[in-house]
């Protein structure tokens, strides 16, 4: 990249997260010139360290349990082994995002400037040695792994998710500190790769977001493969020895006690990247956690700079990312009426089978004083779970019986990942749930039961 002196852009977009595949193209094809500043790798932490090389690692840790269970469907096999090279070079060729990169760079009117920035006032950035200035700023900067303050951390050769990512071999134990979505995802995948786990989380359950009965059959599934789940057990400490063994000890409601193992995950949340930007140069305000709040339409308190993606706080999934930088066109071309008000927050957790969430659940829904109905039902009494002898988890519906509008819904289950996404046309048109209770759906599928479950909804109490 070449040195320039205070060149003017008509856009500087810091950082690459999931929005800028989609927004960068659509300001080059307007004829805009845009500073793309990145000084991590292209892509953001979905395609290098997220989303996509994990569940790559998914698949092939389901392809090892089904191995596994072959002999229930009546299929022998006598011998499988975990080939981990194999799954490595399989998960990075899925990350390989170098194509990305050189599309990015080869685009008219984009200069790519492989470096950090910070601000320097509110048009004026600084990025590497060069000084431009924009007349519109987008900080899409993302979010990296929490650091706690655990006694002991700084002499320990502990992981986070990236670093996880690296491991060329199979850990012999896995201990996981943190019991949310990704400890408990990576949980499942290297105990199938055949790794000892053990999962402590702080929290007198894992995954404390979501409701407890969904969180007991998370962990029914868990220790059903053979994970040691701990909870109520905040961690105190952390020593490694000699041979690298790692000791955590932790508190118990029958005192202190210590556990070892060879490797130490600590998926205990993110923090956003936001606290090298220099924010107080260009009058940009950030909440105590970092996070850069931001109005309907993706702006921060200065009106040229926006913020989309994990930075904001709004959102924390690749989805919500893709549709902040969608808000953000609407707002800066005038050619649309999206808000982040109208967004219905919709997730996956990719546990094996996966979970996927709309909208309240059932503790929000009761917090929130409406009228509100509740219907459940286990996978177990599902045909199509029970054709696929998958039949862990439950459905649970909930609904406004005053608007007759979908309230949530969490679908723990085989295709809870993909099914969950039927309800969110529904919702964003705020139709009433007898609506979607007149569907045909394909039968046999698990989606077809969800109008039926529907007749089950009761008052919740």
């Amino acid at each position: 990249m070449g040195c320039y002196d205070m060149k003017n852009y008509d856009v500087i977009w810091i950082g690459t997260g999931q929005a800028t595949g989609t927004i960068i193209p659509r300001l080059a094809a307007a004829g805009k010139r845009v500073a793309l500043i990145e000084g991590g790798k292209v892509g953001g932490s979905c395609v290098n360290y997220g989303c996509t090389p994990t569940k790559t690692l998914v698949a092939s840790a389901r392809a090892a349990h089904m191995a596994r269970r072959g002999p229930d469907f009546g299929v022998e096999i006598a011998e499988y082994s975990i080939n981990f090279e194999t799954v490595r070079a399989r998960m990075n060729s899925m990350r390989d995002n170098s194509g990305m990169e050189e599309w990015l760079r080869t685009m008219q009117g984009i200069d790519l400037y492989p470096e950090y920035a910070h601000f320097l006032s509110e048009h004026e950035v600084q990025v590497g040695n060069d000084i431009i200035s924009g007349d519109t700023i987008v900080i899409h900067t993302g979010t990296r792994s929490l650091q706690v303050p655990i006694a002991g951390l700084d002499e320990v050769d502990w992981l986070d998710n990236a670093g996880l990512l690296d491991l060329d071999t199979v850990p012999e134990h896995l201990v996981i500190v943190g019991g949310s979505y990704i400890g408990i995802e990576f949980g499942q995948i290297f105990r199938r790769f055949g790794a000892e786990v053990t999962i402590l989380e702080g929290a007198d359950q894992l995954i404390p977001r979501e409701d407890a009965d969904i969180a007991t059959a998370a962990t029914d599934i868990l220790t059903g493969e053979g994970i040691t789940v701990l909870t109520g057990t905040p961690v105190q400490s952390v020593k490694q020895d000699g041979a690298g063994q790692v000791y955590v000890t932790f508190d118990t409601p029958d005192g202190t006690e210590t556990i070892h193992g060879s490797h130490l995950l600590l998926a205990v949340g993110r923090v956003p990247n936001s606290d090298k930007l220099a924010l107080d140069a260009a009058g940009v305000k950030a909440n105590r956690q970092g996070y850069i709040p931001v109005d309907d339409t993706m702006q921060t308190n200065v009106d040229h700079i926006y913020a989309i993606g994990d930075v904001n706080g709004a959102g924390a999934f690749t989805h919500t990312s893709v549709n902040d930088g969608e808000i953000f066109w609407d707002n800066y071309t005038g050619d649309g009426d999206r808000k982040l008000s109208d967004r219905v927050p919709i997730h996956a957790m990719y546990i094996d089978p996966p979970l996927g969430r709309i909208g309240m659940s059932e503790r929000q829904a009761r917090d929130s004083g409406r009228n509100v109905l509740i219907a459940t039902r286990p996978m177990a009494h599902i045909s199509r779970a029970k054709e696929k002898d998958e039949t862990a988890g439950l459905i649970k519906i909930l609904v406004d019986a005053d608007t007759e509008e979908f309230l949530g819904a969490a679908i723990l289950g085989v295709g809870g990942d993909e099914v969950i996404n039927i309800f969110a046309p529904y919702m964003h048109a705020k139709q009433s749930y007898k609506t979607f209770r007149k569907a045909t759906l394909a039968h046999p599928t698990v989606g077809e039961l969800l109008p039926w479950i529907l007749d089950d909804l009761q008052p919740l109490q």
